[in-house]
């Protein structure tokens, strides 16, 4: 590996040349063109056969992190993280600026998004279910282009940690599973020193001090703790995923220099900004705690404002601050840390992209990132993904570089799910579709980022892994959101047009109550299919994490 990729100061964006080739129509797959030209009805028909040669197909570069928000630079005005990288990609393709996962978990939302089902109907509603168990025959997003004649990579973390899909790889490089609750060597921990904060709401429990040394099976004692990471992050799992990613391209590029290879589906992921956040200092350093903001309806600990359903906010963080308060001290150091991890991953996916750039495979992959769930940041005090079926905890970027795509360059504001991206791969590779996705290839969004759209987005939760809690619909203006079997346990409506921080429910106010029935019928339909799986506010485990 060259030095320019491995010592790169980190206050030094990767990737920051912009060149552009002068010509990518002359060279762009006829796959791809053909797909965007000329998109079919949505998929009815099995994919079984090819439409361009085997040589033509694009190659696809699927680049994936863990608890990422949008809070990227891209993102607008609420994005605060500096993602340089990332922020380029998003200007040479199109970016989803709403898109949103199937499930507030790391596992569920991930064996959604490869497998191209909705989480009731892959059963998988927990961090401990393994898709293949009950579903041996299915056929994941890489299995699928691994038995079409592509060379399959992974790196990293794709499906969840401590579960993957053998079938889907034929070479499985770095790996960053680990053990929960260790550190690295590399690491070095930073316990935020507590200050004084407000006593809980009622009924919200308070985790015992435990002393230094002690093992801690809820991770409460230091759940608010930091990762500082030595040097550049050379030797962590997180740099080594991009390493690995990096070789595969030139290895890729070198064998294509004696004989035609194969098309490649190169899968890289990095666990960041999962907590604990962890980055080297140099990303630290890119933001001013003073300058910091926290959320307009930060609380030091998760309360259910007026108005809103208890089910709304899990009584305990399952990440960060488990069992007590966040002062606004506290809250912006862990802030920071979390945006300092966001930044370590964008300059990991620099790197990424800088080396498939620099080759001529850039004319011919296309580039997709995407997090697996979103994440709340203080908001009614929630730091964490597990339960929220607010804004924060489902919606996540995506951005789409496809060769010759004519939406490229431009952002797409229709609604739009990770569940698409299954059918959308397989349309832009010259694949037809398979009636088994239930998701929308984005194929028209690529082409016309403002075409017409009637899709929504559905999440859910579930509290036991067996039932489902909550379910939550996004469309272009409005998300609604129903506890319980028919919204015995709660509703919440809002209007992010003019709410985008979801201050105000207005599930109860009568100018909205024939938007609340069209909306709750149309979460009924989505539920018409669930296998076995039951609507009603699941109590017991929260630590689903």
């Amino acid at each position: 590996m060259s030095n320019d990729n491995r010592s790169r100061n980190p206050l030094q964006p990767a990737g920051n040349s912009r060149r552009r080739f002068l010509t990518q129509a002359g060279t762009a797959v006829a796959g791809v063109a053909a797909s965007l030209a000329t998109h079919g009805a949505e998929g009815q028909r099995a994919a079984t056969h090819t439409q361009t040669p085997r040589h033509s197909r694009p190659n696809i570069l699927f680049l994936m992190s863990d608890d990422m928000c949008a809070e990227l630079s891209c993102y607008g005005a609420l994005g605060r993280a500096q993602t340089p990288n990332l922020d380029r990609l998003a200007a040479e393709g199109v970016r989803f600026d709403r898109n949103y996962c199937q499930f507030p978990l790391c596992n569920p939302s991930r064996a959604s998004l490869f497998t191209g089902r909705k989480p009731t109907v892959t059963g998988v509603l927990g961090n401990r279910t393994d898709f293949r168990t009950d579903h041996p025959e299915w056929v994941s997003l890489p299995q699928f282009f691994r038995e079409h004649g592509y060379a399959t990579y992974r790196t990293g973390k794709i499906f969840h940690g401590g579960i993957d899909d053998p079938k889907a790889w034929d070479v499985v490089g770095f790996d960053e599973n680990r053990i929960a609750g260790t550190e690295l060597p590399l690491e070095h921990q930073r316990v935020i020193p507590p200050q004084p904060v407000l006593p809980p709401p009622p009924g919200i429990p308070v985790a015992k001090r435990i002393p230094e040394g002690t093992p801690d099976p809820n991770h409460g004692a230091h759940s608010d703790r930091i990762l500082i990471v030595e040097g550049d992050g050379t030797g962590h799992p997180e740099n080594g995923s991009a390493d690995r990613a990096i070789a595969y391209l030139r290895e890729h590029r070198d064998a294509g220099s004696a004989k035609q290879p194969k098309p490649f589906f190169l899968a890289c992921g990095f666990s960041k900004p999962h907590s604990p956040p962890a980055a080297p200092q140099g990303f630290y350093d890119l933001y001013d705690l003073d300058a910091l903001d926290l959320p307009p309806n930060f609380a030091a600990w998760p309360t259910v404002p007026p108005g809103f359903p208890s089910a709304a906010i899990r009584k305990q963080n399952a990440d960060l601050f488990i069992g007590r308060g966040a002062s606004e001290l506290e809250a912006k150091e862990v802030l920071r840390a979390y945006l300092a991890s966001t930044s370590w991953v964008d300059w990991n996916i620099g790197r990424v992209l800088k080396e498939l750039d620099a080759t001529d495979l850039r004319q011919n992959t296309i580039v997709v990132f995407v997090a697996d769930h979103g994440y709340q940041l203080g908001e009614r005090g929630k730091w964490s993904k597990a339960g929220s079926l607010f804004e924060m905890g489902t919606r996540i970027p995506l951005i789409i570089r496809a060769p010759d795509a004519t939406g490229n360059g431009r952002s797409c504001y229709r609604t739009v799910q990770s569940l698409d991206l299954y059918p959308t791969l397989l349309e832009l590779c010259g694949f037809s579709p398979s009636a088994e996705q239930e998701g929308a290839s984005l194929v028209p969004l690529l082409q016309n980022p403002q075409a017409t759209w009637e899709q929504p987005a559905f999440s859910i939760w579930s509290e036991d892994g067996k039932t489902v809690h909550g379910t939550s619909i996004r469309i272009e203006r409005y998300r609604y959101v129903e506890f319980g079997d028919k919204a015995s346990h709660g509703a919440m409506l809002f209007d992010e047009h003019v709410d985008p921080y979801e201050l105000t429910n207005l599930a109860d106010d009568p100018a909205h109550a024939k938007l609340r029935a069209d909306l709750s019928i149309r979460i009924a339909r989505y539920h018409s299919n669930n296998i076995g799986i039951s609507i009603s506010e699941a109590r017991g485990r929260t630590d689903l994490v």
